[in-house]
């Protein structure tokens, strides 16, 4: 078997708006990888039952997201676009991944202790569990590539981890059904039937923070509307926004080093550098020296012209729901195609009967 064929996986959980950070971290990289590679970019909604079982509106939320893929300018035809519940094997590789995961890799995870917080005991099995079912996500289709933001490097990690694991685990029997591909781990070679994923990570923009406060990531539940600029925010709106933004009474510096200890310095620098799809040294040639009031507006004459369009087109989509479902049902026949494939080949190398 030959090296493993270039694809590139991802997704985004259906919980609350979208906003910049997502946008900029996440979303505007999946578009541009598709010019390189084949994708597969998918709604995580079972990942978004692990911190909360009951949702009102999960299908909308759902769709919502696609929509955002689909405006975002994300090909539906030429990429793959689901929703992960419409494939079972998500759910079936998670649980071999959670036989092959060790406890103590599990309690390592900073994002469960984050997010449990003090009462650890009353967290959910799903919230400890989670990132077997990312890998599996990944895995499941064999991707060799996943942008990822910081926050989730470590979970990649866990993902390699988990791939190695296996490999070096069943090497004998992937060689003997002739599935594998020889692979170098320290100085043994194993046939691995899984690649060990590499993370796409970087850009001015690879974390966006909160525009009312430098030190914390911009998020959907904070509680204050203006920390984040939702991808449905209107012109107006995401203008006031970053008028409103924290900054400090120093100008621009000439030079990225003197962001250092200016957190919200940076983060706008960081947004424009991200929208403009130039650098941060490329921002503060224009306008280093400059103060806030003079560097705000030209933030927000480009957020305007580079949101806003999707704005309207995610609206747009959005009020499509029968194209919407149509999209995730198609790319749902065409995934699940891809994981079955996997997944008998996984069966067969565990010793899993099967038809």
């Amino acid at each position: 078997m030959s090296a493993f064929k270039p694809l590139v996986f991802s997704g985004v959980q259906p919980t609350g708006n979208l906003h910049l950070g997502n946008y900029l971290g996440a979303i505007k990289k999946f578009v541009a990888l598709q010019e390189q590679s084949d994708c597969i970019y998918c709604v995580v909604d079972l990942h978004s039952l692990t911190a909360q079982l009951v949702h009102q509106d999960l299908g909308d939320q759902t769709r919502s997201i696609t929509a955002a893929f689909l405006a975002s300018g994300i090909d539906p035809k030429k990429h793959i676009v689901f929703n992960q519940s419409r494939v079972m094997q998500h759910a079936e590789l998670a649980w071999i991944f959670n036989c092959v995961a060790r406890i103590g890799w599990m309690n390592k995870m900073t994002q469960f202790k984050d997010k449990a917080g003090k009462d650890r005991e009353n967290a959910s099995l799903g919230l400890l569990a989670y990132p077997s079912l990312m890998a599996a996500d990944i895995l499941l289709y064999r991707a060799t590539h996943v942008p990822v933001g910081e926050d989730q490097k470590q979970h990649l990690e866990l993902t390699r981890d988990i791939a190695q694991k296996f490999n070096n685990d069943f090497s004998e029997k992937i060689a003997a059904l002739g599935v594998g591909t020889e692979m170098q781990v320290g100085e043994e070679t194993v046939n691995g039937y899984f690649p060990i994923t590499e993370p796409v990570i970087g850009g001015p923009a690879a974390r966006i923070m909160s525009l009312r406060d430098g030190s914390k990531k911009m998020s959907k539940s904070d509680p204050s509307d203006l920390s984040r600029i939702n991808l449905t925010d209107d012109a107006d709106t995401i203008s006031k926004k970053i008028r409103k933004a924290k900054t400090d009474p120093e100008a621009l510096p000439s030079e990225v080093d003197g962001l250092e200890s200016r957190p919200e310095a940076e983060n706008l620098v960081g947004i424009y550098a991200g929208l403009a799809e130039i650098s941060k040294q490329d921002v503060l040639r224009e306008y280093g020296g400059q103060q806030f009031s003079v560097f705000k507006p030209a933030l927000a004459d480009l957020a305007v012209e580079k949101l806003a369009p999707i704005a309207a087109e995610m609206r747009r989509i959005e009020g499509d729901r029968a194209y919407v479902d149509a999209v995730l049902e198609e790319g749902g026949d065409r995934a699940r195609a891809i994981a079955e494939g996997t997944m008998k080949t996984v069966r067969d190398i565990i010793g899993l009967l099967q038809d």
